[in-house]
């Protein structure tokens, strides 16, 4: 393992700014980490299944960006081969499916009437949410690894070389951009913008956190997260892949090789630290928050003072997707397709699923106590737990 990525790095290095996929590390003949097998489990929840479909080939193994976004009564999905699909909650049938014949690398963000997709040739795309018809496109600087958001008329992007961009929702029309260097070595992926009220608050390769005025792209505040340090410019990584989490005043934001961060919205002071590296962005309840770190342990976090509450390291190395919350159990995808529950209350391990064999990257969704699954191979499951168990 050690080996392949030495060879990797300087590959990258001679060639300028790179970019590495964590998951692909595991495609090493000597891994030094090999994840944890799982043990027997008599699920001590009823998890059922309600539905299930599928949109194109998915990720096709690229490890993309590619979420499950709902609106309304609809979840929208994209593939990486261009398929863009609006589907019933309540039925898992396909309201309507259309191919763009575009290499689809990240999205769909969706509000406001659109379908926001992200594409490898460097253009967002926004699509008719009613039907899938195309109504603009834009060109930005480089390939989109992120999900497009939306909010009062603005379209946000951020592209892989450290820009942000905000466009015209009603015609795509380029309002405002901001540009930020990017480190020579930086993790496969970029953090997703989120749209707070009037602000847009995003999280960057080089550990900086910060908020926008979304009308104007102002900058209103920045924090660093993730301080640089190392010899190598492997350890130097301190990336925000994962998305923020806004819950009121307080932004929670995770880094790789840096810090888990509480964040004020008004101004940027950052209320607690706590040493926890991560590739994706916690979740929450009423209670707590939740965060898969680097190592694949999940963990329950104080949200007032970062202190941990529990930390369950059962799925170590297992590749784990951003965790969510459905009723009292936290819920986490893994590299072989398989779903784990753990309770809310103490990190046991109390129900798994499988959903195929291929890796759940993105985090599910949860609205109207359902959880919507979507994995890389473009399936996607809609499941739910009896009330009596919930």
């Amino acid at each position: 393992m050690a080996r392949y990525l030495l060879l990797l790095l300087l590959t990258l290095l001679l060639g300028g700014c790179g970019s590495l996929n964590p998951l692909n590390w595991m495609a090493s003949d000597e891994p030094n980490d090999p994840p944890a097998e799982l043990v027997e489990l008599k699920n001590q929840i009823s998890i059922r299944q309600l539905w299930s479909s599928s949109v194109g080939g998915g990720t096709d193994e690229t490890r993309i960006n590619l979420v499950a976004a709902i609106d309304l009564a609809h979840l929208y999905l994209v593939a990486r081969g261009g398929e863009v699909a609006a589907i019933d909650t309540g039925t898992g049938s396909k309201v309507w499916e259309v191919d763009t014949e575009l290499e689809i690398t990240g999205g769909p963000g969706v509000g406001e009437g659109l379908v926001l997709i992200g594409t490898g040739d460097a253009e967002v795309v926004a699509l008719d949410s009613a039907n899938g018809e195309e109504r603009w496109r834009a060109r930005v600087s480089s390939e989109i690894l992120s999900v497009p958001k939306i909010g009062a008329g603005v379209v946000v992007v951020h592209t892989v070389d450290g820009k942000l961009f905000g466009f015209d929702a009603l015609d795509g029309k380029q309002i405002w951009i901001y540009d930020r260097s990017v480190p020579v070595l930086t993790l496969h992926g970029s953090s997703s913008p989120v749209i707070s009220g009037d602000m847009v608050i995003c999280g960057f390769s080089s550990g900086k956190l910060v908020g926008l005025d979304l009308a104007s792209g102002v900058v209103r505040w920045e924090t660093i997260l993730g301080i640089p340090s190392g010899r190598s410019e492997l350890e130097r990584m301190v990336d925000i892949d994962g998305d923020p989490l806004v819950v009121g005043n307080a932004i929670f934001v995770t880094s790789f090789q840096g810090d888990m961060a509480a964040v004020s919205r008004e101004n940027g002071q950052v209320y607690w630290r706590k040493k926890l590296s991560s590739f994706v962005g916690p979740g929450a309840d009423w209670n707590n928050l939740y965060v898969a770190d680097a190592q694949g342990q999940v963990w329950a976090i104080q949200p007032s003072s970062g202190t941990a509450i529990w930390k369950n390291s059962d799925l170590l190395n297992r590749w784990l997707s951003p965790p969510v919350v459905l009723g009292e159990y936290v819920v986490v995808g893994d590299f072989e397709g398989y779903l784990h529950w753990l309770s809310s209350r103490d990190g046991r391990l109390v129900g798994r699923i499988r959903i195929g064999d291929d890796p759940i990257s993105s985090a599910p969704v949860v609205d109207n106590d359902r959880l919507y699954v979507y994995s890389d191979s473009g399936t996607v499951v809609a499941m739910t737990l009896p009330d009596n168990l919930r």
